[in-house]
Order: structure tokens, then C-alpha cells, then sequence
């Protein structure tokens, strides 16, 4: 008898009905002594705290300068602590199709604070 490959397998399982596959599963089960009930998994110990979900650093991108753009820049010159002539050009850079780019690689909570301080003196703020 020639071996299968797992394409012909596969192949031979996408043409069969569910019963017919019920029925395979239950020939394999005689057949190799196993059964395709998944296992019950043990409750493990309660996990003091989850992993963080998503990422953990973000880039903070000023998408908007909004009608107070000195306030703007004085947020933007705090967050990074750059001169005001260089907040001034990552202000001045803002596009509504281009996004300038205030802060690189800030943690979460970081961004947030940003974010706000920015929100605060009217620009729009988005992450990447």
C-alpha cells in the first residue's frame, strides 16, 4: 500500500461528511486504543497578576495641532524636553495627513500622561 502525504489526507478528510468523520474518529479510537476526548485540565494556582496585553511601548504621534498651537508646543517641549525652537518644529511638521512624531519607544503610562498634556492644550494625539 503507498503512503499518504498529509496534503492527500487532508484533502480525503474535506470531502467527507461529518458522520463519516464521526465514524473515522471512532474506527481510530478502536483501532490504536486512544480516545479524541480533549483532556480536562487541572485548575492551576490563581496568577497574582496577567501578562500586559498588547504592546508595551508605543510611539506618540501628534496628529492634530488644534486652535492653541503655543500651547502645543509647551506641551510638546515638557513631554520631551527638547528646546522650544525644536517643539516648535515637531509641531510645525503636523500634517492632517502626516503625523509628526513627538516621542519614540514611551511606555504606556508615559504616553498617557503625554497624551493628556497634549489633549489639554488642544492637539490631538494617536499612538503607533
Amino acid at each position: 500500500m503507498a503512503k499518504l502525504t498529509n496534503e492527500e489526507i487532508i484533502a480525503t478528510l474535506k470531502e467527507m461528511t461529518i458522520l463519516e468523520l464521526n465514524e473515522l474518529v471512532k474506527a481510530i479510537e478502536e483501532e490504536f486504543g486512544v480516545t479524541a476526548a480533549a483532556p480536562v485540565a487541572v485548575a492551576a494556582a490563581p496568577v497574582e497578576e496577567e501578562a500586559p496585553q498588547g504592546p508595551t511601548e508605543v510611539d506618540v504621534m501628534l496628529k492634530e495641532v488644534g486652535q492653541q498651537k503655543i500651547a502645543v508646543i509647551k506641551a510638546v517641549k515638557e513631554a520631551t524636553g527638547l528646546n522650544l525652537m525644536d517643539a516648535k518644529k515637531i509641531v510645525d511638521a503636523c500634517a492632517p495627513d502626516k503625523p509628526s512624531l513627538v516621542k519614540e519607544k514611551v511606555k504606556i503610562e508615559d504616553a498617557d500622561a503625554i497624551k493628556e498634556a497634549i489633549l489639554a492644550a488642544g492637539g490631538v494625539v494617536e499612538y503607533k
